[in-house]
């Protein structure tokens, strides 16, 4: 029982009252970071694009407009609540918590900074008691992040079936195909990174990580790393994989019958899930909140104490991410469906699984001291087989919809 509970270093062995107000705390203050960061979110992303293009964006409410999310917000709550006749109620009603609450269980296993300076982990001292700072720390914490994420799609696609409406289901059914099919090469880019790291645990992930030069995304050669981030944007629904709300097609997607505060939900829903992806992204390839060190040399922010500094470091780490996922909605143009599955199963599964498959060989062959070139060239030679097998393959089915007649 104490190998479960102790998720955190506080819960192993025996259980007091401090350290579980010590728990209660972290679960209050992981809720408020995440609202505030899913209002600055909106907020942020509002402000770079109007940027882009030329404009001014928020500016009315409150300083630089930062109080605009809280008064759409507001809004939102005072508009009518609808719910369409043909609606399955019951169904209607619970999607968009299945969509908002899954945001908020994945952010329990970031690591949001401590102190990694002179071997201490990221360990922080709180009234006397040793722990992280970060809500839960799971032995298999990345396995629940899949899980999680595969969660989050039922909300789209149960407000999608249960709205009576044809074009709400239609933006329901693309959200569990596009999940299909992006679920397995996320899966597989993920896995490169625990075969180098060695752990399930976001902690023991980050722990690795102690330089530029031990980052996941160097040590497992920069292709898992952009998997990871082209199928990430799938499963969050953003562009250029919004296929699931796309107006000039659907009306509105998968909300089209949704109003009110059910409808803020599924906003803040989308909002959260691109902050809580970015932080997995630092946490996985990034070091989390590990500071910037290059060989020997470790970068340090002056005036900030050792157990906020990590703190400092994962914000500005994320905060490229969330830019980079703006910059996306800006410039991008929306796939068309058949390039969404074809990107999907043709190239990111085939490529992560061969990523994958060469960094094995790698790694047996370390273990076994057998020759690293005459690996490399070996696996580079069988996967170039496979490629090609597969090109030719895609070629012949490609071929045979023409002559059908349904060529895509």
């Amino acid at each position: 029982m104490d190998a479960i509970l102790a998720i955190d270093p506080l819960l192993d062995g025996k259980i007091l009252w401090t350290p579980l107000l010590i728990v209660l705390v972290k679960v209050l203050l992981v809720f408020v970071v995440g609202l505030v960061a899913t209002m600055l979110m909106v907020w942020f992303e509002r402000k770079v694009i109007a940027g882009m293009q030329n404009r001014i964006g928020p500016n009315k409410a409150g300083p630089w407009g930062l109080l605009q999310t809280l008064a759409d917000g507001t809004k939102l709550f005072m508009k009518e609540d609808l719910i369409p006749e043909k609606a399955d109620r019951f169904v209607f009603k619970l999607a968009p918590y299945l969509a908002f609450v899954p945001a908020f269980l994945s952010f329990a296993i970031i690591p949001l900074g401590g102190d990694y300076r002179n071997g201490k982990a990221g360990m922080i001292t709180l009234f006397g008691h040793t722990t992280r700072m970060q809500l839960a720390d799971p032995p298999v914490g990345v396995l629940f992040a899949l899980a999680i994420s595969s969660i989050a799609v039922y909300g789209i696609m149960l407000a999608g079936w249960s709205s009576g409406s044809k074009y709400p289901l239609l933006g329901s059914v693309r959200a569990s195909a596009q999940m299909v099919s992006y679920e397995a090469a996320l899966g597989l880019s993920l896995g490169a990174v625990l075969l180098i790291a060695g752990t399930l645990s976001t902690s023991g992930i980050v722990n690795g990580q102690t330089s530029i030069g031990n980052w996941n995304v160097v040590t497992t050669g920069f292709v898992p790393f952009f998997i990871f981030l082209v199928a990430a944007t799938a499963e969050l629904n953003r562009p250029p994989f919004d296929l699931v709300e796309a107006e000039q097609e659907l009306v509105g997607g998968f909300n089209t019958e949704y109003a009110s505060i059910r409808f803020a939900l599924f906003y803040l829903a989308e909002f959260m899930n691109t902050v809580t992806m970015s932080g997995l992204i630092v946490t996985l390839f990034f070091g989390g909140p590990q500071p910037i060190s290059i060989g020997n040399t470790t970068l340090d922010i002056p005036f900030v104490p050792n157990a906020l500094e990590g703190t400092v470091w994962l914000l500005l780490k994320v905060l490229v991410f969330l830019y980079v996922y703006v910059w996306f909605r800006a410039t991008l143009p929306r796939l068309r469906y058949d390039q969404l599955m074809n990107l999907g199963w043709r190239l990111m599964i085939p490529l992560a699984l061969g990523w994958f498959m060469l960094l094995a060989a790698f790694r047996i062959g370390q273990d076994h001291d057998w020759n690293r070139v005459v690996v490399g060239i070996v696996s580079l030679a069988v996967l170039a087989a496979a490629a090609w097998l597969l090109g030719l393959a895609s070629k012949v089915s490609a071929k045979n919809r023409e002559r059908e007649g349904a060529m895509f």
